[in-house]
């Protein structure tokens, strides 16, 4: 995908940060994909040369301190702004795809006014608060420390960290949202695929097997199904 790519840095205001785009394809029906932490904008190639196939195109991005954009830190809150202001520039979009943290992300950034037919969300974490807390877990750290980060978020955002959480926003929406989750994923695990997918007023439920959390993002069946659900809604 990259060397089919057009780039280009653009400056995110709200987080004071540039962050590298891609753009694939020529047509004016664009979906817009979103990577998750430690990720980056090129993951989704095999998903984009479908929906090329299908004659949209696509624009992805590497968030605040991933890939090649600028930045030393990230955190789910200027995933979001990025999202928002990629579709103040670029948008509007038909869909959007988000690939764990940035399935999370793209359920905030519905939440809080982005303007989609449908959504796909693949491998989204759910409660932010586990998140937290599975972090502090693999590095062995004092349980504590969990309660910290929350009143640091709180205290440094002004707003509640659970109300990020996904199956929150996802309660809000009305446009269709398609939840894919693999039933082996071992970093975020699928009972937080099925718990966002209970509380989506208009959601569909593809669940898989033996593909984790990456090898997913490449399964000929999942890029098919998610094709199909964005030219059906």
């Amino acid at each position: 995908m990259e060397s089919k790519s057009k780039k280009q840095f653009i400056k995110v205001t709200a987080i004071n940060k540039k962050i590298m785009t891609y753009h694939y394809g020529n047509s004016d029906k664009k979906i817009l994909l979103v990577h998750g932490w430690s990720g980056r904008g090129t993951q989704m190639y095999k998903i984009a040369d479908e929906l090329i196939k299908n004659k949209y195109s696509t624009i992805s991005f590497d968030a605040p301190a991933h890939g090649k954009s600028l930045g030393q830190t990230s955190i789910m809150t200027d995933f979001i702004e990025s999202i928002l202001e990629i579709d103040k520039q670029f948008g509007p979009f038909e869909a959007i795809i988000g690939h764990s943290l940035g399935g999370m992300s793209t359920l905030n950034a519905l939440n809080k006014g982005l303007k989609v037919k449908n959504a796909t969300v693949i491998g989204s974490g759910d409660v932010v608060q586990d998140i937290v807390d599975d972090f502090v877990f693999k590095l062995k750290l004092n349980p504590e420390i969990s309660n910290h980060l929350r009143a640091h978020f709180e205290k440094k955002y002004g707003s509640i960290m659970d109300d990020y959480s996904a199956y929150k926003a996802a309660a809000n929406i009305n446009v269709p949202i398609l939840v894919i989750h693999d039933r082996n994923d071992v970093e975020v695990p699928v009972s937080a695929g099925i718990h966002i997918h209970e509380y989506c007023k208009n959601g569909t439920l593809l669940l898989t097997n033996n593909l984790g959390h990456r090898k997913i993002l490449g399964d000929k069946d999942v890029i098919e199904a998610t094709t199909n659900f964005i030219l059906k809604n």
